[in-house]
């Protein structure tokens, strides 16, 4: 029996649910060109009034907003709410320049709750379940996000964040963890871990759902992990601009769910910046229609992805995104061609030998570009003998030039050799001067 944490909004009509998104645009627009000096100042460069917006089409006479647009008005210049009515902030690393900090009333911490109890609802989990979230908590998003969704479905939250990671699974035997929220990458780190402890998730403990996202992973990555672990495990969506994790796949993993009374979304083409038909790549753009201390317009969060606004086989009538196909700004152009790890990774979990592991290092040799692809082994692979290294090296070279249609050097590493992660991992290094 499918369940659903608010019925009458998840299945709503397509009219409705469309009348009702157009209802909160034509809202949200006037209330940013009212309450957002920034945004009034972005309408009347574009020549656009609050009154121009009548329709869900008329969403494309608006202008787009941009990461470099919070950094520039840092820290708050982008809010709608003077901080006395905020209940939160969130900070991002700030890693390439200076932060975005994102405000959240006490309302919008209840929508993005909610969104993550209607998207926890759609895998199984609630009252009665243990989530473990091993995401990070504190000024990144996902540990708190995934915390309050948890707590409103009913769920019993085990807040362990990352790193210790003996202790994780440890705690996750002993107290009987049933759910795990954190980065794939590092779930197959703590499978490593476990086994190392004569521990298996599989076997010895109640795991039966994960929740992993926060970066890109692939079907093949899903089929590896779900049959290591015996666990189901399903795709989360968010960035901390928005307010972190807010979406999931449902049980029938055929893409993420959106709600559309909460936001509207499109996909673009990230060259010129017009909208795509429905089941074209493109960038993802996310208009908030209901947040209060920061709300975004046609924000270019800069994820690769497809619209399918198909109903679900669950009965929701929301729009989904299909599995994140990396970002644009992480498409590596080498000798011309356009590569994604997402393809690489793909590629490697389609072919048995190959571990759960693996490392993009591109480099520029004599002015041409060179991408070498390190590969951890699985332990029954493991062989001592040449010929067979050299055979299976042979065997992915052969297979990643058949997808990318580009000579890639392969390497085989030992088994640990290679860096693991808590959180986000690294999995290209990129030398080139450019």
């Amino acid at each position: 029996m499918i369940e659903y944490w608010n019925p009458l909004i998840e299945r709503m009509p397509l009219e409705e649910l469309n009348k009702l998104q157009e209802e909160k645009l034509k809202s949200i627009v006037r209330y940013v060109y009212e309450h957002s000096d920034f945004y009034r100042k972005r309408f009347e460069e574009a020549g656009i009034r609050p009154e121009d917006i009548k329709t869900l089409a008329d969403v494309t006479k608006l202008p787009f907003t941009y990461k470099k647009d919070l950094r520039d008005t840092y820290p708050t210049g982008m809010f709608c709410v003077p901080n006395e009515q905020l209940a939160r902030f969130h900070v991002s690393s700030g890693t390439t320049g200076k932060p975005t900090v994102v405000g959240y009333t006490k309302n919008d911490i209840h929508e993005w709750a909610t969104s993550l109890a209607r998207a926890m609802t759609s895998i199984g989990v609630g009252r009665g379940d243990i989530i473990q979230v091993s995401y990070g908590y504190g000024l990144f998003t996902g540990g708190l996000g995934l915390h309050y969704g948890a707590e409103e479905v009913g769920s019993t939250v085990l807040p362990t964040s990352s790193g210790n990671t003996e202790k994780q699974i440890e705690l996750m035997k002993d107290l009987g963890t049933t759910t795990m929220a954190c980065t794939p990458s590092y779930f197959l780190f703590m499978t490593e871990v476990a086994k190392s402890m004569g521990i298996s998730l599989k076997d010895d403990t109640k795991l039966k759902i994960g929740i992993f996202g926060a970066e890109p992973w692939s079907q093949q990555m899903r089929a590896r992990i779900e049959e290591i672990t015996g666990i189901k495990a399903y795709d989360v969506f968010g960035t901390s601009e928005l307010s972190g994790p807010l979406f999931t796949e449902c049980t029938y993993q055929d893409g993420i769910h959106i709600w559309a009374d909460q936001f509207l979304i499109e996909v673009i083409d990230p060259k010129t910046g017009e909208p795509l038909p429905d089941g074209e790549r493109g960038e993802l753009v996310i208009t908030t229609l209901a947040k209060e201390a920061l709300p975004l317009i046609r924000y270019r969060v800069g994820d690769n992805t497809v619209l399918n606004k198909e109903p679900c086989r669950c009965g929701r009538t929301h729009p989904r995104i299909m599995r994140i196909l990396g970002r644009v700004d992480d498409m590596l152009i080498i000798r011309g061609i356009n590569v994604f790890p997402g393809q690489i990774e793909s590629v490697l979990m389609n072919i048995p030998e190959v571990g759960e592991h693996f490392q993009i290092i591109v480099d520029r040799v004599n002015e041409l570009d060179v991408m070498t692809v390190q590969i951890e082994m699985t332990d029954a692979a493991f062989s001592d003998k040449v010929n067979d290294i050299i055979k299976l090296e042979e065997k992915v070279a052969s297979a990643l030039h058949k997808v990318l249609n580009l000579a890639v050097k392969v390497e085989l590493v030992d088994h640990g050799s290679l860096p693991r992660s808590m959180g986000k991992s690294k999995k290209v290094i990129d030398n080139r001067k450019l």
